[in-house]
């Protein structure tokens, strides 16, 4: 039988005049994997510190088992400044000792990219005062993850990871023996680390066996069973498990609960998005162009992150772009923005951008810009438009859609400066939607926003019809919102993926074992120049193929786009694609041999 951990009895908490968390009895048990869920300020950060004792309730009481080893990651940091981050990671520990330890080269591998911490200036004794907040967040968690616990306890341990590292922490996560408590919005994470699930409401917390999907399964039933849910609210739900059910197969997590009630739940629920009808409205609102790049490069400062790009964006375009940090995703959509804000009159640092005359963009960046403080949330977003169209026939009014997204009637009347992070965020998005934009431009729009309020986004983003790039860390966001997938791998070039972000893993993983040391050759000297400038001679040459297929594959796109409605054409082009797709990636993966040997 499992140890009991933690034991939470009839414990309640109170903010101000609100009850946050009401008569909550609840237990953490050896081997449980449990993910906290629920809006923000709806107490899931409360529970999880008053589960750590970091809080104590107001009523009620908490226990742990003596002698319990517990982990916790809390959104600030307790680290000291003045310290290096070997002193806080490896602590007194040799080089020889912690360099000897599975365990530890496995943690500053995942979180860092090596051994050595490459992109901190000096290593293992950079001092951590100057270091950003992401910075510090990942040495926290690496500090936790190299210590051993009973209990781990993550407050957003995906936050300021990229898809490699959140990857790595789900494997890391699930190959430990420690029991876990996890708030995160991530889904994707969710569903593969817990095996239940504590979603906070309203002063009570729901239990439900399984990950996120198993969750969502069990929540739509309870609430088509109980009929207590706001009519808004069960649809947004429903439609969310009609995407699961229909959605990758490689969900992990399998419903426990009845498949038939399931089905019946989403029998009159059609997929996520008309991808033919909303092709027909961006047409029309956009146009056969919308940007156009010439064999493009884009620079920061003097450092060149791509260079050669010829793409296409069509009307109704839905790509999630990913990559390795700083490999250029952010600067990319910076230079497109520029020349759409300039007409085209200021371009990249060589090649050309066309812009669409109809182009209507608008970016959401990853800094929440300045509002006047005084303003009401409703006149923030009154003061871009009173109502709104969102295409397929839908209209909101800015009242409408404040309270789509989380903002409830007395909310939209609170001042701009009272507001978090995460509903400024949300009031960032809604101005951007209220301005009827044709494009949409959205670099990381998941930050700080709770699975809910994710939920509701995803929902108005299905019928937009529009052209939409997606920059996110959020595979769960980017699979629900985008329809290709693709990469800036940090070799100057951006690649289409098929498979998604399961191909990203699988390239980077190959990038990363291309760059590793490779053992000393046996030959003599002589031979082995030999052996590499024959290698770099047919790098040459298939970079020179590559560069035409990346060519040849973008005329295809425009192609598809163009002719839509044909589906002959369009099978014929599809057939060419798939071929052309298929033969780059042998020569990508002998590009990679190659680049090995030379």
């Amino acid at each position: 039988m499992a140890v009991n951990l933690v034991n939470v009895e009839a414990v309640g908490k109170v903010y101000g005049t609100r009850a946050l968390l009401d008569g909550i009895s609840l237990g953490v048990s050896e081997g449980d994997r449990i993910g906290v869920v629920g809006r923000n300020g709806d107490g899931k950060t409360t529970l999880i510190r008053m589960l750590a004792k970091l809080e104590e309730p107001d009523t009620g009481r908490v226990t742990q088992n003596s002698g319990l080893h517990m982990g916790v990651l809390t959104q600030h940091d307790s680290l000291d400044p003045k310290a290096t981050v070997r002193h806080e990671i490896i602590g007194d520990m040799a080089d020889h000792e912690w360099a000897g330890n599975a365990k530890v080269r496995d943690v500053l591998t995942g979180l860092f990219g090596g051994l050595d911490l490459p992109g901190f200036g000096q290593g293992l004794d950079t001092v951590i005062g100057p270091l950003s907040g992401g910075e510090r967040r990942r040495i926290a968690l690496a500090k936790l993850l190299i210590a051993d616990q009973d209990l781990l306890v993550l407050d957003e341990p995906t936050n300021h990871l990229d898809v490699e590292g959140i990857s790595w922490l789900a494997k890391h996560l699930q190959e430990r023996r420690s029991a876990l408590v996890c708030v995160t919005h991530d889904r994707w994470f969710l569903d593969q680390v817990c095996t239940r699930m504590w979603d906070v409401q309203r002063g009570d917390v729901h239990e439900y066996e399984g990950g996120y999907s198993d969750y969502v399964f069990a929540r739509a039933e309870r609430d088509r069973i109980a009929a207590t849910e706001e009519s808004k609210r069960q649809n947004l739900m429903r439609k969310e498990l009609a995407w699961l059910r229909r959605g990758a197969p490689a969900r992990t997590s399998k419903p426990r609960y009845r498949i038939e009630a399931a089905n019946e739940l989403i029998a009159d629920v059609p997929p996520p998005r008309d991808k033919s009808e909303l092709m027909k409205f961006a047409n029309a609102r956009l146009g056969k162009t919308v940007f156009d790049l010439e064999d493009v490069t884009v620079q920061a400062g003097s450092k060149t992150l791509l260079k050669h790009l010829t793409w296409h964006l069509g009307p109704g375009d839905r790509v999630g772009l990913v990559g390795v940090n700083g490999a250029g995703k952010t600067s990319l959509l910076r230079a497109l923005a520029e020349a759409a804000r300039t007409q085209g009159e200021v371009q990249p640092a060589a090649g050309s951008v066309t812009v669409g005359k109809t182009v209507k963009l608008a970016y959401l960046s990853q800094e929440v810009g300045e509002l006047d403080p005084s303003l009401r949330v409703l006149e923030a977003v009154q003061r871009v438009r009173d109502r709104v169209d969102l295409g397929q026939g839908r209209e909101m009014t800015a009242g409408q859609l404040c309270e789509q997204f989380g903002f409830t009637k007395e909310k939209q009347w609170t001042p701009v400066g009272d507001l978090s992070g995460g509903e400024r965020r949300r009031l960032q998005i809604l101005r951007l939607l209220m301005d009827e934009p044709n494009v949409l431009f959205l670099d990381e729009p998941t930050n700080d926003l709770d699975i809910e309020t994710l939920t509701q986004l995803e929902d108005l983003l299905d019928g937009w019809p529009g052209s939409l790039i997606v920059i996110s860390h959020d595979r769960f966001f980017i699979e629900r919102t985008t329809d290709t997938v693709m990469a800036l791998l940090g070799d100057a070039s951006l690649r289409m993926l098929p498979r998604g972000l399961d191909e990203y893993l699988e390239r980077r993983q190959k990038m990363i074992d291309a760059a590793a040391p490779a053992p000393a050759p046996s030959t003599g000297k002589s031979s082995a120049s030999g052996d590499a400038r024959a290698a770099k001679k047919e790098l040459q040459k298939i970079e020179r193929q590559l560069n035409k297929m990346s060519d040849r594959e973008s005329s295809l796109h425009a192609q598809i786009a163009e002719h839509s409605t044909d589906f002959d054409k369009v099978a014929k082009l599809d057939t060419e694609l798939r071929e052309l797709i298929s033969n780059r990636d042998e020569l990508e993966m002998r590009w990679l041999e190659l680049a090995e040997e030379a």
